[in-house]
């Protein structure tokens, strides 16, 4: 059983989602669930020192499926601990650089 922790910056965009997408929490909760089972879901992002995972997750409030939905970017930190670094909604926000990734693991280890 993994340990998940919402980091600030992942916090204040998902607060800010929730106020257009109403169902944002039902629809990234799968995603939490399966962290806390221990299983490491979607996409490895390379070019970074850190374990990062980026995954999609549906936006029930446009049924769009998971390709216009969210994006969900967490940091495997051990096999028993998992920080949710950040969300977007990918028809707000096309990809974010590594150096936003970069930038909010250097803000969530300090």
């Amino acid at each position: 059983m993994a340990e998940v922790q919402f980091t600030q910056p992942f916090q204040r965009r998902l607060k800010a989602l929730a106020k257009r997408y109403s169902q944002i929490q039902s629809d990234i909760q799968p995603i939490v669930d399966e962290l806390q089972a221990g299983n490491f879901i979607g996409a490895q992002i390379t070019g970074t020192d850190a374990t990062i995972f980026k995954v999609r997750a549906k936006n029930s409030d446009i049924p769009t499926g998971k390709s216009g939905g969210y994006r969900v970017i967490y940091q495997v930190i051990s096999p028993e601990s998992v920080l949710l670094l950040l969300i977007y909604a990918k028809s707000d926000h096309g990809d974010v650089s590594l150096e936003e990734i970069a930038t909010a693991v250097k803000w969530a280890l300090d």
